[in-house]
């Protein structure tokens, strides 16, 4: 596979060896002691994984190690989303290890979410002796075939004296350009080769080279339309948290005054409560954001994709702007939509250059006025805030549920969310003012992702509160990962958003298909079946919870609410789970129907926005 991937937004060396710059002699060693040896020295620190019969020579050295900590998890697709966590928690690269065959496949959805979401990770697999490989050897898979499609890059090792010079370099693509994830299968008789251990390896790698400084007349022209446009708009996405972007952001927009609208990936990225942040565009996103981009004419994209989930319907996308798209890959510039002014670069060092070039502008007189425009989103904003109705018949608001964990959680809490209804609204009623707090599957968008990702924050940021915002289908795909933690001290919170349903399917068989509620009913079976259940919650989390070691509580009155959620901060002994029994006709809104135009978006049910007719001169 040539090496020639780059791109959003991102750059984060990983430390080079802790060594202090002198090479270790050489020294006889097995390949897996090599492994081990060599992620030491990459500066890994935590392993997510679960041993099995083609890695199982990795894990007798690990045993020894006194610089890597293993957690042993109970499904490989935890161990991959634990070290997503993980590594958007601290910054650093994650690391999980599988065996060879289905636990090498388990581990494919979370490397796919890292793809899809940028995140600087490396899974490790076993792989049959070199040999048998191609003759459908037990718990054989063609990982790095399947893989192919979903990774930055990956590996297949065959010799042990290969082992260390992969290690590194697949530590260094995944954390610089554009993060990603990395894959190194290691046959089984190369982990139980004979080999010698030398570190730092030559690395080698021709055609890998992330472009992160951007072109200076680039940056000029980009300064030159912002000064120039009457309805600008700052479009962040993820790249910008992770190029560590947002102290050069802040600045940019105050010193331009353009509105800014962070994507569902960068939310924190930006103050939520600056008054220049007009929410989250997209789907599910605010109506002054949506109609910000439709209005503009310059949309400034930084670190952003224009994924379909953002520009609606794309040929009625932002039709009076020009576009200028910064981002670390090019491969995503022009890939969507067309861009005016182009910049390769990451994003900290675009941002930097772009408040030079606009402080030059402006000492040449050259000045946005932007009030007219303001003055439109000030009424846009007013009109249609983001809000929620409380159900009649006295049952929990989900919406309430999680604006009050939000407004009640210690300072610096992170949050993960599954996905569906409880992820939209925990990125609308949730509060995000620092970058790193807000960890979701966006792009893959992976149910269960939420109680791992938690796992690997809190076993990355241990310091931190760590709440996992869940609904009650997201919960039942990954949540034997809770006995992980009550075993590893890994004190996270989770809060079940549990209306009986998978909600945000229900919502649109409520919308777009007459009521008909085929299969999305969770906590009973069809009552013909089963006329016993009825009236019985199948599972019981509270029970489940507590069989895996948790503190657990259920609350259903809006008058226990507060309460409730002190009593599960108050808990840091062990993880704690809340079964918050909400009202199931609650839904997500404002709302843009899947594959129509941003222009038809909807503030409420049946509410369709009125913008005047002035807004498009």
């Amino acid at each position: 596979m040539p090496m020639t991937e780059q791109a959003t937004g991102a750059h984060h060396p990983q430390p080079r060896p802790r060594s202090g710059g002198h090479h270790s002699a050489p020294e006889q060693v097995t390949g897996a002691q090599s492994l081990i040896r060599s992620l030491e020295e990459v500066g890994a620190d935590t392993v997510f994984g679960i041993p099995g019969g083609c890695i199982l020579p990795a894990y007798d050295p690990l045993m020894d190690s006194t610089r890597v900590r293993h957690v042993l998890v109970r499904h490989e697709q935890g161990a991959g989303h634990a070290a997503e966590g993980y590594a958007l928690a601290t910054g650093k690269v994650g690391v999980c290890m599988a065996t060879s065959g289905p636990g090498a496949t388990n581990l494919v959805t979370p490397i796919a979410d890292a793809h899809m979401d940028s995140v600087p990770m490396v899974a490790i697999t076993g792989q049959v002796a070199s040999k048998a490989i191609g003759t459908d050897a037990f718990q054989e898979a063609d990982i790095v075939g399947i893989t192919m499609p979903i990774t930055k890059h990956n590996f297949l090792v065959t010799k042990a004296d290969d082992i260390p010079r992969v290690i590194a370099q697949a530590f260094h693509i995944a954390s610089t350009g554009r993060p990603g994830p990395v894959l190194v299968d290691i046959a089984k008789d190369a982990l139980q080769a004979k080999t010698t251990f030398s570190w730092p390896p030559a690395m080698d790698l021709p055609g890998y080279r992330p472009v992160t400084k951007p072109h200076a007349k680039q940056i000029r022209e980009a300064a030159k339309l912002i000064t120039q446009a009457r309805r600008p708009v700052l479009y962040v996405g993820g790249g910008v948290i992770k190029a560590r972007a947002t102290a050069e952001l802040k600045v940019l927009a105050e010193l331009t005054g353009a509105p800014v609208t962070t994507t569902l990936m960068a939310l924190g990225s930006f103050p939520d409560n600056h008054p220049q942040h007009l929410g989250m565009p997209g789907m599910h996103g605010s109506v002054a954001a949506v109609t910000a981009l439709q209005k503009a004419d310059l949309i400034v994209a930084l670190g952003a994709r224009f994924d379909d989930r953002v520009t609606g319907k794309l040929d009625s996308f932002a039709p009076h702007a020009k576009i200028v798209h910064a981002d670390i890959d090019p491969a995503e510039i022009g890939k969507n939509r067309a861009a005016d002014v182009p910049i390769v670069g990451d994003a900290r060092e675009v941002i930097a250059d772009l408040v030079q070039a606009v402080q030059k502008e402006h000492s040449e007189g050259h000045r946005g006025d932007y009030s007219a425009w303001w003055k439109d989103l000030s009424r846009w904003r007013d009109t249609y805030p983001l809000g929620y109705d409380q159900p009649d018949d006295g049952s929990l608001s989900p919406q309430q549920v999680i604006e009050r964990i939000g407004q009640l959680a210690p300072e610096g809490t992170i949050f993960t969310a599954g996905v569906g209804q409880h992820q939209m609204w925990a990125a609308h009623y949730i509060e995000y003012d620092k970058p790193g707090t807000w960890l979701n599957s966006g792009g893959a968008g992976t149910m269960g992702y939420a109680v791992p990702a938690a796992m690997g924050a809190k076993a990355g940021a241990p310091d931190k509160a760590v709440w996992a915002i869940d609904g009650d289908g997201c919960f039942q795909m990954t949540n034997q990962e809770l006995a992980t933690c009550a075993l590893n001290n890994i004190p996270i919170k989770v809060a079940v958003i549990n209306n009986g349903a998978l909600g945000m399917v229900r919502q649109w068989q409520t919308l777009f298909y007459n009521q008909r509620y085929s299969n999305t009913v969770l906590h009973s079976g069809p009552d013909d079946v089963n006329p016993q259940a009825r009236g019985t919650r199948v599972p019981d989390f509270v029970k489940l919870s507590e069989a895996m070691g948790c503190y657990a509580i259920r609350c259903e009155s809006p008058d226990d609410l507060d309460k409730v959620i002190e009593e599960a901060n108050s808990v840091n002994d062990r993880p704690v789970v809340v079964d918050f029994i909400v009202h199931e006709d609650a839904m997500v809104w404002p709302m843009v129907a899947a594959g129509t135009s941003n222009d038809e978006i909807m503030a409420a049910r049946d509410v369709r926005p009125d913008f005047g007719d002035n807004e498009d001169d």
